[in-house]
């Protein structure tokens, strides 16, 4: 009897811990999609104060990163605001740009870069011709067509930035469904300006 007693009250406590475990991987995961969301609500503000002509506004105040431009896909309802740097620290709170590359707006390749799961998570659902528009500094608009997408390794394959044409290349990690991370695969999205549809 007393031994029954000590094999349930083993079971109780393995199961409170699973249990436990269980719930904490569930909110600390949650918190990365509510993380996103709010951060994207900061930047939207602190990019409206970049339209009106405050140069490099932190979305808030430890932030050492600032929007330099709003991503917009009609077709899938996406409205992005883009940070400057490629960096982890900058990822977590919405897309980036790799400085390596022209500034939104500017001639030559943009390249912007996001997660998998959060940001980019919709770029496996971009098909050729679909419109992305680029609002730049001063509002400017720039739209682009999507010419292609391609799965690159990033051991052996590059990503060209002299492009001859103005153009955008939106980067994530590859598979999208991949329970690992930080394998060397790249989902690659290219987009060729569109003059006809630009605009100042």
């Amino acid at each position: 009897m007393k031994r029954m007693r000590i094999v349930r009250s083993a079971q109780a406590v393995l199961i409170t811990c699973v249990l436990a475990i269980g719930f904490w991987q569930v909110g600390e995961g949650s918190w990365i999609y509510v993380k996103a969301e709010l951060a994207q609500y900061l930047l939207q503000r602190a990019w409206s104060h970049s339209l009106a002509g405050e140069t490099a506004v932190k979305p808030w105040p430890w932030a050492d990163t600032w929007p330099v431009a709003r991503l917009v896909i009609p077709r899938l309802g996406i409205d992005q605001i883009v940070l400057e740097g490629a960096y982890g620290r900058t990822l977590a709170f919405g897309p980036g740009h790799v400085e390596s590359s022209a500034l939104p707006g500017s001639s030559g390749t943009t390249l912007f870069t996001g997660h998998r799961d959060t940001h980019f998570k919709f770029l496996k659902r971009l098909l050729p011709h679909d419109e992305i528009v680029i609002e730049a500094a001063r509002g400017k608009r720039i739209r682009y067509v999507v010419s292609g997408s391609r799965i690159v390794d990033s051991r052996s394959g590059a990503i060209a930035l002299d492009h001859p044409q103005t153009s955008l290349v939106l980067v994530t990690c590859y598979p999208f469904d991949s329970m690992m991370f930080g394998g060397p695969l790249r989902y690659v999205v290219t987009a060729e300006r569109d003059a006809i549809g630009t605009g100042d």
